[in-house]
């Protein structure tokens, strides 16, 4: 049926895709106030994704942002279904089974996961499940997670519900009406042509489904997904009927189950996937008139499913099937949403959801509109934000290698220190083959390979250290070898993978030093190491500026943070009118880190320089034959430089260097023992122990903050508010008394029995010999001192709140050379 109203010539926002990520934003912007908002739909409501998904709706997730947001969602279905207009929501309860001991180790961490979001999720045991889920057959059942607050939403209602919300509160919704290309002014988006007319605009929303990739190229906007083909079946009554049961998933089976009616829907991911209209040589284009259609029935590629689904719940072999659904799904290579603005300003996008869109959207909703409205989501969503993905994912061919790996493993147990495999190798610092050649075991972050450790350096008789369960899993004794030996004698590590910025101009000074909370603009040598802060006073960046020159500027982020570093500095710039360049220059410069007692005398016999420049400062020097900008930082806890050169000059410079640190024993290290080093040392890693939502005072990070600096800072007055308030939590660390117990992340931490946190990093500490975690604790649980306990896959482990740094407190070694 034709839109009903006709096309308004302007709107503040406009809002493409009728299925429920777009509904969800609608519905949710009107909550905040916003009534200028118009919803195009090329076709109908639903017709998209939406109106063929399973509808299942579980809450937990590996991730805490995501978790707390498919929370969110629980609770909204909840309001909606007492509301004129319920999505059919059904509070039936999830079970999640293992049928394999790995599996009930994984079952155990998420249940620790739970326990730090208030989510009641139990272990049950297998006959307890099979009472919960008459159908199943509980052999090889080892045991398996009930969470009773999970449920099941009819998505086409879910839509209409939301959409139904969002009209009364003043949003206006225009179907039938085709989007044929946005136009930009300046770099923002200024209208949206259709098929209806144009609309002038300030925002536009991207909520296309697996069309989103096609409207955001448009404004030349890569949004990295493709639309895989994804089956289910639906089966005929089973005789007698089910009663009610829980949704049921074996992702040893890789199946999962809900209820329809007194039948099942049944469907999973087969290790034999399918993309649709995607191919390594063109990006997906979505039929024009594909609109409330379905794929062709794939039979033979479901058969693996259905051969698995007959071993969990035998009736599957002999019930009448209703029928197959064959929808495409728009997955993205990490299985993480895609949103936020775009580098087009007021292009934001709400797509890739993965198959999980319906459990997501209320809180994808939420988001958006805060992000929308305020200008910040409000929560710590890097990890989906649509500006993650590095310049490799513009290739069709790179983007569908790893979603599609992605998608065939979508169940796979992911231990720490796991490494996908899919378009490999792609960024390679220019010591790689040198790497190869002596023993690299190779890691991958943002398509960069990096030394994770030289299996070469294994030494046996540290085999004693190997942690016990999942930590000691994609573990090497040389990760203790070329810790040690950085701490006795030096240590070489490649870190040409950071991520390098620019920023230069004659506005670079005032901008940095109005973005940046610490002062950063000193004499030209000058390192500092800064985080620059979001409104609220949270941290967005955690980086280290050099200043080269009077205009020049050089930022030195982790690997994969530069395009979010990078998207926060261009952003900012744009808002202040800044006259600078923002330039991404990773690739120009290899960087080498040399730490350890030993370096000065290794550097001592290549450069004719003095060597004696104070830390945190910076001086060009040569080492051989090599010109480079030698900066006196460290990320270890050791005295030593990074290493700065053209990347042309980078194989030299590493056979220099290495050459040179033979004579004094030095070691070639990689990032595992790095993380080792910089937890005894208690170096906060972003998106892990600092983020968006945690301020440096919290973060004991304080000593950055400079609140009475000229001209002030962006989030200064939220700091200075802060810090009048009593303190509600800090970064603490936190000593086991096990040493082999090793928290990985995201693990309870407990006084007494109640929860008062959660693992932000953890690991081993070679030199201290302790098993050291980080957790943000309660103010009144965070004296050193405290015993505390945290829970590791289902056992508890005891600890102790312990002063920091545990090596080196006074930091004598980082400053003496």
């Amino acid at each position: 049926m034709a839109t009903a109203r006709a096309l308004p010539a302007s709107a503040r926002i406009v809002i493409i895709g009728g299925g429920v990520g777009g509904a969800s934003v609608a519905f949710h912007l009107t909550e905040l106030g916003e009534r200028d908002v118009v919803v195009l739909e090329r076709d109908e409501l639903t017709s998209g994704s939406t109106f063929h998904s399973a509808g299942l709706v579980g809450q937990l997730r590996a991730d805490p942002t995501l978790t707390r947001m498919n929370q969110y969602s629980v609770e909204l279905y909840r309001r909606l279904e007492a509301s004129e207009h319920p999505p059919g929501w059904v509070e039936c309860g999830g079970i999640r089974l293992a049928s394999t001991p790995e599996r009930m180790e994984e079952i155990r961490r998420q249940i620790g996961w739970a326990r730090t979001f208030g989510l009641p999720l139990q272990e049950i045991s297998a006959a307890e499940a099979a009472e919960l889920f008459p159908p199943m057959d509980p052999t090889g059942v080892v045991g398996a997670a009930y969470l009773a607050s999970d449920g099941q939403v009819d998505p086409a209602a879910l839509c209409n519900s939301l959409a139904a919300h969002a009209r009364k509160g003043g949003a206006s919704i225009h179907t039938r009406t085709r989007v044929l290309g946005i136009d930009t002014e300046r770099g923002r988006v200024r209208r949206v042509r259709t098929n209806q007319g144009d609309i002038e605009c300030e925002i536009v929303v991207d909520c296309g489904g697996m069309y989103a990739a096609e409207i955001a190229r448009m404004v030349g906007v890569r949004v990295p997904i493709v639309p895989m083909s994804h089956q289910y079946i639906v089966t005929e009554p089973f005789p007698g009927g089910l009663g009610a049961v829980p949704n049921l998933r074996d992702p040893d089976l890789l199946v999962y189950y809900r209820q329809e009616v007194q039948g099942l829907v049944m469907g999973g991911y087969e290790r034999r996937s399918a993309p649709w209209t995607a191919t390594p040589r063109s990006f997906d284009r979505v039929p024009a008139d594909f609109n409330g259609k379905l794929l062709a029935e794939d039979w033979e590629r479901f058969e693996e499913i259905a051969a698995n689904s007959r071993i969990r719940v035998p009736a599957m072999a002999d019930i009448g099937i209703r029928k197959l659904i064959n929808g495409p799904e728009a997955f993205t290579p990490d299985n993480e949403f895609c949103l936020g603005e775009s580098e087009v300003g007021g292009f934001f996008v709400a797509a890739g959801f993965c198959a999980h869109g319906i459990a997501g959207a209320g809180g994808v909703g939420m988001v958006m509109a805060r992000w929308i409205a305020d200008g910040d989501p409000g929560y710590d969503v890097w990890h989906m934000d649509v500006r993650r993905f590095g310049r490799q994912y513009r290739s069709p061919s790179y983007t569908l290698k790893r979603t599609v790996e992605n998608y065939e493993t979508y169940y796979d147990i992911r231990y720490p220190g796991h490494e996908r495999s899919a378009g490999r190798p792609l960024r390679t610092s220019p010591a790689y083959a040198w790497h190869r050649e002596h023993g690299a075991v190779f890691g991958e972050k943002s398509g960069w390979e990096r030394v994770n450790y030289y299996e070469s350096n294994a030494d046996p008789a540290l085999e004693r250290l190997r942690p016990r369960g999942w930590a000691g899993r994609h573990w090497s004794t040389a990760i203790g070898a070329e810790h040690l030996a950085t701490r006795a004698g030096a240590g070489l590590f490649d870190e040409s993978s950071f991520a390098k910025i620019e920023v230069t101009g004659p506005d670079a000074a005032a901008f940095l030093e109005w973005v940046c909370d610490n002062e950063v603009a000193r004499g030209v040598g000058a390192v500092t190491y800064t985080q620059a802060l979001n409104a609220r006073g949270g941290i967005e960046c955690d980086f280290t500026v050099t200043r080269r020159g009077e205009d020049d500027f050089l930022i030195v982020t982790g690997t994969a943070f530069g395009t979010h570093d990078l998207g926060w500095l261009r952003s900012r710039a744009a808002e202040r009118g800044a006259a600078v360049r923002v330039a991404d220059v990773t690739g120009q410069y290899a960087c080498f880190g040399l730490w350890g007692p030993s370096a000065r005398a290794i550097v001592a016999e290549l450069t004719p320089d003095p060597m004696d420049f104070p830390f945190m400062s910076m001086r060009e020097i040569t080492l051989g034959d090599v010109p480079v900008m030698a900066l006196r930082v460290t990320f270890v806890g050791e005295a030593g430089w990074e290493f700065y050169c053209s990347s042309e000059y980078g194989a030299a410079l590493w056979r220099t260097l290495w050459e040179a640190g033979e004579i004094e024993d030095m070691v070639a290290g990689g990032y595992r023992a790095i993380d080792s080093m910089r937890l005894e040392k208690g170096y906060r890693v972003w998106a892990a122990d600092i983020g968006p939502e945690v301020t440096p005072y919290e973060a004991g990070l304080g000593f950055c903050v400079k609140p009475d600096k000229p001209g002030g800072f962006l989030g200064r007055d939220a700091l200075l508010r802060a810090r009048e308030a009593p303190a509600r939590r800090h970064l603490r660390c936190l000593v086991l008394d096990d040493p082999r117990a090793v928290a990985l992340g995201n693990e309870p931490v407990r006084v007494g029995d109640t929860v008062v946190g959660r693992v932000t990093s953890g690991g081993y500490g070679y030199t201290v010999d302790a098993s050291i975690a980080y957790a943000y604790l309660p103010a009144e649980h965070a004296d050193p001192g405290t015993k505390i306990t945290i829970d590791l896959f289902g056992a508890r482990a005891t600890g102790t709140v312990t002063p920091e740094p545990l090596f080196d407190p006074t930091s004598a070694r980082v400053r003496t050379l």
